[in-house]
């Protein structure tokens, strides 16, 4: 859910965007720093922080709605830093052999993508724990880590030249297995909330599949288009794992329905309409397989058309004041905020354009007061009734010190190490990380 932009030029240029892991925040990077936002409102876009330390932002990533952020610049392109914005300070910083092209994490793991290795690190005390060499030359950074830190799968290509995909076990550092997903080499990976299922999309751009995690069986097969090769540049499920997301350099986003239809539909009256369907999908068994297969994929269930087409732009799927919505964040500075009708699909309707090069609205105070609970059912109209976390568990990276709100982590998921995760001794200033660690290999 991150994306790099060509810089269009001026003083605040955006260099690049993600959405956080439930999407209920956006991060940009500028020519002059970086800039969170909360997306807990329509009509109001809150500014959660905005930081002018580091010029050539193109990475940044913020924890879930904690108070961590990880960011790259073009100035040291092979430094991660990571930062307690809410106190200002570095927690660390590490060098690697080659420049940095993406970074994935959820509340167990870390991990830092370069063009032919990927570094895995404990996000509590930044240690390393796993190294994956030799990977097959991955110039876009490609990855995809499950934000459910139960399991912290990591997707990333397992070739250069198809479009299999390596499976590998974050937790217990193993490999999971290989998916031959495509025939052509991948573009896009996206995994669903649990963890249980994983989108992907080939360089031509025409079919989405997904497939079972860790077994890697395909569920579903999805057709975004027949015309045209697209780049896809944003692949998302919905919180709920309902819907699935797909957007390009065209100005069509696509979301797809995660259903199948089953057998034990009751038996329809006959007409002749229905016994040309019968026949119809009797005849694709005696078809060549490509073409049975692209008879059988299932088209888009709501539609939305941009007004340009070209720019780079990321998609999430989040309910907003109870509602499901559909964002669309440009290269050139813009949010787009559509209402998606979760029972009849269509094209979904625009309701509110933001502006994030502007001045934005500070609310860092405010921002968990509004945030809606997640996740959400796209279904659901009421809000989720809050639970009480147990007396096993120990406020996180959270911004009131997770007494009232915030982010609760287990104190099991963490192994032991410097950095202390109670919120009055938050990431102490531990000898190890103070000063930064190289990291490579010759």
């Amino acid at each position: 859910m991150e994306a790099a932009a060509e810089a269009p030029g001026g003083p605040a240029a955006l260099s690049c965007f993600s959405y956080n892991q439930d999407c209920t925040s956006l991060a940009i990077g500028t020519t002059t720093g970086y800039r969170l936002f909360s997306l807990s409102s329509v009509e109001q876009l809150d500014q959660v922080h905005e930081s002018n330390e580091i010029p050539d932002v193109y990475i940044v990533e913020r924890l879930f709605s904690s108070s961590l952020v990880v960011v790259v610049s073009h100035a040291k392109p092979q430094q991660m830093n990571v930062y307690h914005f809410k106190k200002g300070t570095e927690i660390c910083n590490y060098s690697y052999s080659s420049n940095i092209l993406s970074i994935r994490l959820n509340r167990q793991r870390l991990v830092v993508c370069l063009e032919e290795s990927i570094y895995i690190h404990n996000i509590k005390d930044m240690k390393l724990l796993k190294t994956i060499l030799d990977t097959p030359p991955n110039t876009t950074g490609l990855c995809a880590l499950s934000i459910n830190h139960a399991n912290s799968y990591l997707a990333y290509p397992g070739s250069a030249t198809s479009g299999e995909i390596a499976l590998y076990d974050g937790n217990t550092l193993k490999t999971a297995c290989t998916i031959p997903a495509h025939d052509g080499p991948l573009a896009a990976l996206a995994f669903n909330s649990t963890g249980s299922k994983l989108a992907s999309a080939s360089e031509k751009g025409t079919v989405i599949r997904v497939f079972s995690i860790p077994g890697g069986q395909k569920l579903y097969e999805f057709r975004r288009g027949m015309k045209r090769y697209v780049n896809i540049s944003s692949l998302v499920f919905s919180m709920d794992s309902q819907f699935l997301c797909a957007s390009s350099n065209t100005e069509t986003v696509h979301i797809f329905k995660l259903e199948h239809l089953t057998d034990s539909r009751p038996e329809e009256p006959p007409t002749w309409s229905g016994y040309m369907g019968k026949m119809f999908q009797a005849a694709t068994n005696y078809l060549p397989a490509q073409v049975s297969g692209m008879m059988n994929q299932d088209r888009a269930f709501a539609t939305v058309r941009l007004n340009v087409s070209g720019q780079r732009n990321i998609c999430a799927l989040s309910t907003i004041q109870k509602l499901p919505r559909l964002l669309v964040t440009t290269s050139d500075g813009h949010l787009y905020i559509y209402n998606l009708d979760p029972q009849d699909g269509g094209e979904c309707v625009l309701i509110k354009k933001h502006s994030l090069l502007g001045s934005g609205k500070m609310e860092e105070n405010k921002e968990n007061d509004l945030r809606p609970p997640l996740p959400q059912s796209y279904a659901a109209t009421v809000a989720r009734q809050s639970t009480v976390p147990s007396t096993s568990t120990m406020p996180g990276y959270s911004e009131d010190g997770g007494a009232l709100r915030g982010e609760v982590i287990p104190e099991h998921e963490f192994a032991t190490g410097p950095v202390c995760l109670d919120d009055e001794n938050e990431f102490p200033p531990a000898v190890a990380l103070a000063y930064g660690m190289q990291l490579g290999h010759t």
